[in-house]
């Protein structure tokens, strides 16, 4: 699976209808739907879709229309997503209707034109699943534990010290998180 780097835009034109659209990781999608509704208040429509993974791993993914005739917009840009083995992003393309009516299958064409439009210049990375942990290790084996919170990919998200030795949490790679997690777990009173 991938995911994006950063987010992306391309604009394209179907028989004078204009099409926007931004590819953006999914936990932005409220945030930028609301801003290019505020930049765009004279558009049509503002066709989103997104796939991600919720907190049990579980894949959630929907196309909603945003008022074109059902399954002609949201379920197409959907599709090159899915088609793409893209996680964790949402599209949105902002439409600019041009006098002229695309019909159902000029629609599903255009929609999905512009969503292969915004991947194809986008920079797209590994997706690799995250999590977050507490550290504990005694005074002992402190230097043991920020050495190995010291890795790449790990971000130590807090420090904090008492009389006991090392509280540490962490984010980073699942994997790499649950095999520290075990290696130093949450002292217990």
């Amino acid at each position: 699976m991938k995911t994006i780097a950063r987010a992306a835009f391309a604009e394209t034109e179907e028989k004078k209808s204009r099409f926007l659209a931004e590819l953006v990781p999914y936990d932005h999608l409220a945030t930028r739907l609301a801003e290019l509704r505020a930049a765009h208040p004279k558009a049509n429509h503002h066709v989103t879709a997104y796939r991600y993974l919720n907190d049990e791993d579980q894949l959630i993914e929907h196309g909603k229309d945003d008022g074109e005739p059902s399954g002609t917009s949201g379920v197409p840009c959907l599709k090159v997503l899915q088609g793409r083995d893209l996680i964790n992003v949402a599209v949105i393309v902002t439409r600019y209707f041009g006098g002229v009516k695309l019909g159902t299958g000029g629609l599903v064409r255009a929609y999905s034109g512009a969503a292969n439009a915004v991947c194809s210049v986008a920079d797209f990375i590994d997706y690799v699943p995250k999590a977050e942990a507490e550290l504990f290790a005694g005074f002992s084996d402190a230097g043991t534990l920020e050495q190995a919170c010291a890795q790449d990919g790990i971000t130590v998200l807090d420090r904090q010290f008492d009389s006991m030795g090392t509280h540490i949490r962490i984010s980073g790679p699942k994997d790499l998180v649950a095999e520290l997690a075990g290696r130093f777990p949450i002292h217990r009173d």
